[in-house]
């Protein structure tokens, strides 16, 4: 077997290496960014020296003098003044007079003191004793309305209801402070003296909230009426 010698050859002349595209843009970019910053230089130079100017007014600041002003002394409202209490409503009463009624001489020569009677004495009287006129603010106010109802149909007597005989009756109701109906008598009959026996024991019944006077509750008469029907019911 035989040694084979191999021999390098040398070239002649050594192989040109071809630029790429990124190797140009790189030599070319020295040259194209010197160019970019001359033209922006002469544009700003340019935009500066042709470009109308600006200039800003001038304004005149002044400053108003201040003033001291002095408060006024300070003013204490005084508290509101307490509430009076309302006056008493007088009472005013009706009374009928006769047109043939005569009126004595009033001289002293016909009227001489020592014949005089002497004043009346300060007596008070309960209004409670018989149905006069009290002073009140706010009536009383039936609280039992519809028990009366009932009631009413309890007791209406059975022979007059069975007959369809009705009626009305007028009742004074002495209803006291406390709302309680203590006196009643009949004012205006029916006609019918079970009728108005049934209608005194119905008053008794009843259960009122007290008339007021000056704010606070006063005892007071009251017409009650009361009205028998047979269809009622």
């Amino acid at each position: 077997m035989s040694n084979e010698i191999v021999e390098s050859v040398a070239p002649d002349s050594p192989e040109e290496e071809v630029p790429t595209a990124n190797q140009r843009f790189k030599n070319s970019y020295r040259a194209i960014g010197a160019l970019a910053v001359f033209a922006s230089v002469g544009i700003h130079f340019l935009a500066f020296e042709y470009f109308p100017r600006i200039q800003a007014a001038d304004f005149d600041f002044v400053a108003a003098e201040l003033a001291a002003v002095e408060l006024p002394p300070e003013v204490r409202i005084p508290p509101p003044p307490q509430a009076i209490v309302r006056p008493a409503r007088p009472r005013v009463s009706e009374s009928v007079l006769d047109e043939d009624i005569t009126i004595a001489a009033t001289t002293f020569d016909e009227n001489p003191a020592s014949q005089l009677a002497p004043p009346p004495r300060n007596v008070e009287v309960d209004p409670s004793d018989q149905p006069v006129y009290v002073d009140r603010d706010i009536e009383p106010r039936l609280l039992n309305g519809p028990e009366m109802i009932r009631l009413m149909d309890r007791l209406y007597p059975k022979q007059l209801k069975e007959a369809g005989i009705g009626g009305d009756v007028l009742m004074w109701v002495w209803v006291d402070a406390e709302g309680s109906p203590s006196k009643a008598q009949i004012n205006r009959s029916s006609g019918y003296v079970l009728l108005d026996e049934t209608a005194l024991a119905m008053a008794a019944q009843m259960r009122f909230e007290p008339a007021m006077l000056l704010d606070k509750p006063v005892g007071v008469w009251i017409a009650q009426p009361i009205s028998f029907s047979v269809g009622r019911g």
